[in-house]
């Protein structure tokens, strides 16, 4: 795939700088799988599901990761929290900015007093730092950092939880999940009393949702690997569904993401063990890829020339997302993180690369 095939020009007052209120009237355009196209609003979701489907949604919470240091010399540090490198938490990877001047070695102090040291560089920002000993790198973030929002949304909003799903509850995020801020606990509970099953899948979300590709072929793009988490009755959730021939909805690219490393390492067949499974993938999705687990794509509109616009041109079809994208632009649809949303049903057939 070429890169000028992410190419979209999205006019600046169509980005969304806050969420709807409530979070489910937001629009909804519906990609059926006999090629139509329709025009509703998030709360209508149930009439477009069928019992017996699936919601597959991540639960990775945002951590309040963008946090200020200061460099004992007195300069402001911005530290962006990407990653733990290791299972006690006292080191994780981060983006600081600014960080040409920054050594090893090197102690930064927070607003409280309590310091952190530069252990590695990394490259291009990035920093293995550790923490003190007798704190968590996310209490520290809980008490002294920001929702790091993307730079496209120019306010802080009202409600940090506003960028939080309903049903997030494992903290290590550097990005929201954006497809899942749209659902209400109300909404979720008519989906089940509609025989709509819901499973969580955990993956956390890192450093490349922030990296625009540059590679003039897209497929040479490296993706940094993402850690993920899929619980036994999860599992056994998304197998069953699987079995019975129920339909897999995948709420996010980032869930999509979780489920085709499932189908590709054998994960999903019925016949293995029912464990948790913990996992990394930096699986990259484009045009050409055979969608083995995912046969419903609910998603947000996306940034031009980005990972996740590749995966929903290679779930939908390239032309047929073009197609929608205009069509969106036309109608004033809001764009990105806080924008509206689109369900695709794959194109009956198959989409195809160019479908």
């Amino acid at each position: 795939m070429r890169l000028e095939e992410l190419d979209f020009h999205i006019p600046q007052n169509l980005i969304a700088q806050e969420p709807t209120d409530p979070r489910d009237s937001c629009r909804l355009m519906s990609l059926a799988a006999d090629g139509r196209r329709e025009h509703l609003v998030f709360s209508d979701l149930p009439d477009l599901l069928r019992p017996g489907d699936t919601l597959v949604l991540n639960d990775s919470r945002v951590l309040a990761a963008r946090v200020e240091a200061r460099r004992l010399t007195g300069g402001l540090i911005e530290a962006l929290f990407l990653r733990p490198c290791e299972e006690t938490g006292r080191s994780w990877e981060i983006l600081a900015h600014p960080s040409r001047r920054l050594r090893a070695g090197e102690e930064l102090e927070l607003a409280d007093g309590s310091r952190l040291t530069l252990r590695a560089a990394l490259g291009q920002g990035r920093w293995v730092v550790e923490g003190p000993s007798e704190r968590s790198m996310i209490d520290i973030m809980e008490k002294q950092g920001r929702l790091p929002l993307p730079p496209y949304i120019h306010t802080y909003p009202d409600d940090p939880a506003s960028y939080q799903t309903v049903f997030a509850s494992r903290p290590g995020s550097a990005a929201a999940p954006t497809a899942g801020l749209h659902f209400t606990s109300e909404l979720l509970e008519v989906l089940r009393q509609a025989g709509v099953r819901s499973a969580c899948v955990t993956l956390h979300v890192g450093l490349d949702t922030f990296l625009p590709i540059h590679e003039e072929i897209v497929e040479a793009h490296h993706i940094h690997r993402e850690r993920y988490y899929v619980g036994a009755q999860a599992l056994e959730t998304i197998r069953d569904t699987l079995v019975s021939r129920g339909r897999i909805v995948a709420v996010g690219t980032t869930v999509t993401r979780v489920l085709e490393t499932l189908a590709g390492n054998g994960a999903l067949d019925s016949s293995t063990p029912g464990e948790p499974i913990w996992g990394e993938t930096d699986i990259l999705i484009t045009p050409g890829h055979v969608f083995r687990a995912v046969d419903v794509l609910l998603t947000n509109l996306h940034l031009p020339r980005s990972t996740v616009l590749a995966l929903t041109m290679a779930f939908a079809g390239v032309g047929r997302l073009r197609e929608a994208y205009a069509e969106a632009v036309a109608m004033r649809y809001r764009f990105f993180s806080f924008g509206d949303a689109m369900l695709i049903e794959k194109l009956q057939g198959g989409a195809g690369a160019n479908g």
